[in-house]
């Protein structure tokens, strides 16, 4: 973990002294200025950097405050990047169509950079002030979801969706417990997890999630892992701890629930990417199950919804896409996967639901792509 987080210090700082150079030395700011800019970069850099080890490197009691600014930074940081290499691409399209303006040296290609630079400050100060704002406050979603094969005793239950709560670095255990108020508010009869709610080790964050044991649902609580919970600790060990909190957790397996005198099966996988000795494996999560039952597939990636489709599931609950999380980041993560990364697809005969998730990995801000707390309401569609 710190050889990570010392490449990880390596590359933001590349990223921060080009910045310096690009949107201070190119707008040849004065002197004061200058040493303000770099303060504050360097500044940001840091805490970002302690931010990549709270929780796991560092003890989030000291780490988490400084490593929420500092994460908070990389969304601005992340908005000047794009507005410098945005502006860059306009001074050399100028210069290749010969615009005397956007000769290096002009005093009216400096005015524009200085002007340019200034708006696209302000722009992304704004823009993450409200993403980071939108970040803390989870709105509670609610969607109707009509499958086929349900069975009647099942039809109009409602489903509380918890997934990519990322509580580590910078969120801990007041984002928990309001996600875990919020649930149990709506009096679901199932809640299910599919991954990805810590980012670090059990040691440090493990107490961070402990209010989830408040969740209550008479149908169960159940959950997989994300790809998240391989990366600081060992897996089994969050797993463990999850169960300790009374979550059944699905290791590539299934379990059955009833209603009166009807069942359906509720299967879960590892993440799509997790690694041995414990990979995904949906055959496993199916076996021995009744073939011409209802299935519903936990599966913290929505990847898994090919596979899902070819086994037969009929409904997949997954997370994973954080719906793009920062605009314009959306149109990257949507390249990655041909289907929905918010709300209901079909993949063949599969229903899938995919939820932005509830919290934010990284930068605590999101824009565009509003936290949720998804409810879904069942139906035995005809």
């Amino acid at each position: 973990m710190l050889i990570f987080i010392s490449v990880v210090g390596v590359f933001l700082g590349l990223v921060h002294f080009w910045l310096y150079r690009r949107l201070v030395r190119a707008s040849e700011t004065g002197p004061r200025g200058a040493l303000l800019a770099g303060v504050v970069l360097t500044t940001g850099w840091l805490l970002a950097v302690i931010g990549f080890g709270s929780g796991t490197y560092f003890a989030t009691s000291w780490a988490r405050p400084l490593g929420y600014i500092g994460m908070t930074w990389l969304a601005v940081v992340f908005y000047l990047v794009l507005g410098t290499v945005l502006i860059g691409v306009m001074l050399l399209t100028g210069r290749i169509i010969r615009i005397r303006a956007a000769r290096p040296g002009d005093v009216r290609r400096r005015n524009f950079v200085r002007v340019t630079g200034i708006v696209m400050v302000v722009g992304a100060v704004a823009a993450t002030t409200y993403g980071a704002v939108a970040a803390l406050n989870p709105r509670v979603t609610t969607t109707v979801v009509d499958l086929e094969g349900l069975p009647a005793e099942f039809d109009g239950i409602r489903v509380a969706v918890v997934a990519d709560l990322h509580v580590g670095p910078s969120l801990g255990a007041g984002f928990t417990q309001k996600v875990v108020d919020l649930i149990n508010e709506q009096d679901p009869d199932l809640i299910v997890m599919t991954g990805d709610l810590i980012d670090g080790t059990v040691d440090k964050v493990g107490a961070d999630i402990a209010s989830l044991a408040e969740l209550e649902a008479p149908l169960g609580i159940f959950a997989v892992s994300g790809n998240h919970e391989y990366y600081s600790d060992d897996v089994n060990a969050w797993l463990d701890y999850w169960e300790s909190l009374g979550i059944t957790v699905l290791r590539n397996e299934h379990a059955t629930i009833s209603l009166g005198d009807e069942e359906i099966d509720i299967a879960g996988v590892h993440d799509y990417d997790a690694p041995e000795p414990d990979p995904a494996d949906m055959a496993a999560a199916l076996e021995g199950r009744d073939p011409t039952g209802f299935v519903m597939l936990l599966a913290h990636q929505p990847l898994h919804s090919g596979e899902a489709a070819e086994r037969g599931v009929d409904f997949q609950i997954s997370g994973h896409t954080h719906g793009g999380q920062i605009w314009p980041f959306h149109y990257a993560v949507q390249a990655v996967h041909d289907t929905a990364l918010v709300g209901l697809d079909r993949v063949g005969a599969t229903t899938l639901y995919t939820t932005s998730g509830a919290g934010a990995w990284g930068p605590p801000v999101r824009v565009g792509a509003p936290p949720e707390i998804p409810i879904l309401e069942l139906r035995s569609a005809p």
